[in-house]
């Protein structure tokens, strides 16, 4: 994929040209992929995204494949351990968070609560084109993930500010953030269901 345009913020760097190319504003459904985007996305507060990118199987080797279930069975003592784990961000509350939303996502599990249906329910259920043409005009947070935030973190969800949840809806296709000029918007800037930027 040489000589082709990218948005602003992609670098040179494979890693994040191919997640860039494949997985940034593809729509995402599934519940568990959600819930591993989302804590994901939270352990990069006050970092850039490469930087949990370059960890991202780490993470999924120390937090049980980003199981609910498993996750929220985590103690003391295992946080210890992750603490000592020089694969991941060895930040005991970014940790904490992780196990609190594990347990935050069973408790919906358990009210009969669809993740996915929840998530995708404030952008109306379906993604959202954006049209911007330059980096500056792409907003930080948006009404949507200022509504997000609030929602997640009345259900005991944790690193989930407005800015982290826009964040997470452009990575998981909520809405489309690509730029005009991007190949990926002009490939498949209609994205839907069915359709990817891959």
């Amino acid at each position: 994929m040489d000589n082709v345009n990218r948005c602003g913020w992609v670098s040179n760097e494979a890693i994040y040209q191919q997640y860039h190319d494949e997985v940034w504003g593809r729509p995402v459904y599934d519940n568990l992929e959600l819930f591993a985007k989302l804590c994901l996305d939270g352990q990069q507060a006050g970092l850039s995204w490469i930087t949990i990118l370059k960890r991202q199987q780490n993470y999924y080797r120390a937090f049980a494949n980003f199981v609910p279930s498993e996750i929220a069975k985590f103690d003391d003592s295992r946080v210890e351990e992750l603490m000592q784990d020089t694969g991941i961000i060895r930040n005991r509350a970014k940790i904490r968070s992780i196990i609190g939303n594990a347990q935050a996502y069973l408790q919906m599990e358990q009210q009969g609560e669809n993740f996915s249906e929840f998530l995708w329910s404030f952008v109306g259920g379906s993604p959202k084109v954006n049209h911007f043409s330059q980096m500056s005009e792409v907003p930080a947070q948006t009404e949507a993930s200022v509504a997000m935030s609030k929602a997640l973190k009345k259900k005991g969800f944790n690193f989930c500010g407005p800015t982290i949840c826009y964040a997470f809806m452009q990575a998981v296709g909520m809405v489309n953030d690509h730029l005009t000029d991007c190949f990926c918007y002009q490939s498949c800037g209609g994205v839907s269901r069915e359709t990817s930027c891959s």
